[in-house]
């Protein structure tokens, strides 16, 4: 039995959503989920420019300790108006042909089908996008190089809790996995096939 992909399969790029899909429901969310708020504009508009484009756009997502939930669930909670990110959720909510997997921790490949998911869509360039860029970005980043993955985080598309963690972070990337940092509007997704 043979398993046929959407038209986004042989892109070499991706685009993943890191933890966009969140409820801001932890410990110094306050400051995150301001930053959040003024880096989903670009996020917002970077993902358009995939889904035109045809890269496959990926959402990993936290479960956030919710461990008999699943995606929808997590994006039905996340989007509750009473809920201080709800308008992030609605803004950068998955479109039918986006794909989803689910995190338990830190990183996007930590015990998921991320690794298998890419090799079947022919992904060798991620787009790493989301929150926090000290923490699941980070850590997704530094899984993607160790699978020879090539990394690019657009600088104006994370969040961190302090513009000063965040820029030590994008630099730290720089550094360690030779991630390409630049601002999201430079990004050019038909140069990355």
């Amino acid at each position: 039995m043979s398993i046929s992909l959407p038209s986004r399969a042989g892109h070499r790029a991706a685009l993943l959503l890191i933890d966009v899909i969140n409820d801001f429901d932890f410990p110094d969310a306050e400051p995150l989920l301001a930053r959040a708020e003024r880096s989903a504009s670009r996020i917002e508009a970077l993902l358009a420019r995939a889904r035109q484009a045809g890269v496959p756009v990926i959402y990993v997502n936290d479960n956030f300790g919710h461990w008999r939930s699943d995606f929808r669930s997590t994006l039905a909670r996340c989007s509750e108006p009473a809920r201080p990110s709800s308008a992030i959720v609605r803004r950068l909510a998955p479109q039918l042909d986006d794909y989803f997997v689910l995190k338990p921790q830190h990183s996007g490949f930590f015990h998921t089908p991320l690794d298998l998911l890419l090799k079947d869509l022919g992904s060798e360039v991620l787009v790493l996008c989301g929150f926090s860029t000290n923490s699941c970005v980070t850590f997704t980043a530094h899984d993607a190089h160790m699978r020879r993955f090539r990394v690019i985080v657009p600088r104006d598309t994370t969040a961190a809790v302090s513009e000063q963690i965040e820029l030590e972070a994008l630099h730290q990337l720089e550094l360690t996995v030779h991630a390409d940092t630049r601002e999201s509007t430079a990004l050019d997704f038909a140069r990355l096939d």
